[in-house]
Formats: structure tokens, C-alpha cells, sequence
């Protein structure tokens, strides 16, 4: 049975969804929809969300199911290694992946993240100290990273 859940968050509201054992899915919706029947798993996120914005947590421990391709998959994986406060190019994330020419393809893995800010795509940056493409909107990647402290690491901004 999937279970759903919304989180209102300093940003916007997220929309949570999963099938009783994992977290399938996090994204930004302008409001919520639909009926809120969290399971236990989403109320963990929701806890952890809140600890999140609060400041008081800087690692997610949740159980997830991402459905994608093997490619996408281990893009995310990768992208769950980034730590909090820091970022990581496209290149540098296609290169860890043994993939150093497919940045491109980095980043649209990285777009089809299905679970925003606990997969953490915001943390990954174009080359140069530009912020590259943010599916959330631009102005929700620069208050997550200025929340986590890594902004001022990047050029322009």
C-alpha cells in the first residue's frame, strides 16, 4: 500500500510517499493533494526533515527504494556520500562513478533524483563555481546550501 505524507518545510511543501517499508519518493509540490496517510517510515522523515531544518541534523538514516535505471542508481548512491556542507561537480561525481567523461549524464541522473534533499542533488554544482540546474528551482538549491554552509564556497553567488 503506498502511504503518503507532507512536510512543510521552510521552502515549500514536500510531498512524501513510500510502501510501507522504504521512502520512494521526496519532492516539492506547491500544496498538498491528497489525503495524508503516513506509515511509520514517513514519519521518520518527517522527524528527520524537521531535525534537518532545525540545524540538528546533517546525515539522513532512512530506508529507500529508488526505482531507475543501474546507471541512475549509482548516481545516487554517490550522491548519498557527499557531506553535508560540501558540494561536488558533475565531473567529479562522473569520475568517482569511473565514468569521467559522462558529467552530462551525471547530471540528468541527477535531475530525475526522486528524493530531494534526503538524496542530496542540491549538492552537486556545475564546474567553475557555478550552481548548475536544480529541479526545485535555483532559489531552493542556494537556501539549501547556504543552510548547510556550503554557498560561500562557490563562486558568483
Amino acid at each position: 500500500m503506498i502511504s503518503y505524507a507532507y512536510f512543510h518545510s521552510p521552502i515549500g511543501f514536500i510531498e512524501l510517499r513510500g510502501d510501507g517499508r522504504a521512502l520512494t519518493m521526496a519532492r516539492f509540490v506547491e500544496a498538498p493533494t491528497q489525503a495524508h496517510r503516513p506509515d511509520a517510515t514517513l514519519m521518520e522523515a518527517i522527524h528527520q526533515l524537521t531535525a534537518y531544518f532545525a540545524g540538528e541534523l546533517t546525515a539522513f538514516d532512512l530506508p529507500l527504494r529508488l526505482q531507475g535505471a543501474p546507471f541512475q542508481r549509482a548516481v545516487w548512491e554517490q550522491l548519498q556520500q557527499i557531506p553535508f556542507g560540501e558540494t561536488r561537480t558533475y565531473g567529479q561525481i562522473a569520475a568517482a562513478l569511473g565514468k569521467p567523461g559522462a558529467a552530462r549524464a551525471v547530471g540528468a541522473a541527477n535531475a530525475a533524483n526522486p528524493v530531494v534533499i534526503i538524496v542530496p542533488c542540491h549538492r552537486v554544482v556545475a564546474a567553475g563555481g557555478k550552481l548548475g540546474g536544480y529541479g526545485g528551482g535555483l532559489w531552493r538549491k542556494m537556501w539549501l546550501l547556504r543552510h548547510e554552509g556550503a554557498l560561500m564556497f562557490l563562486d558568483n553567488y
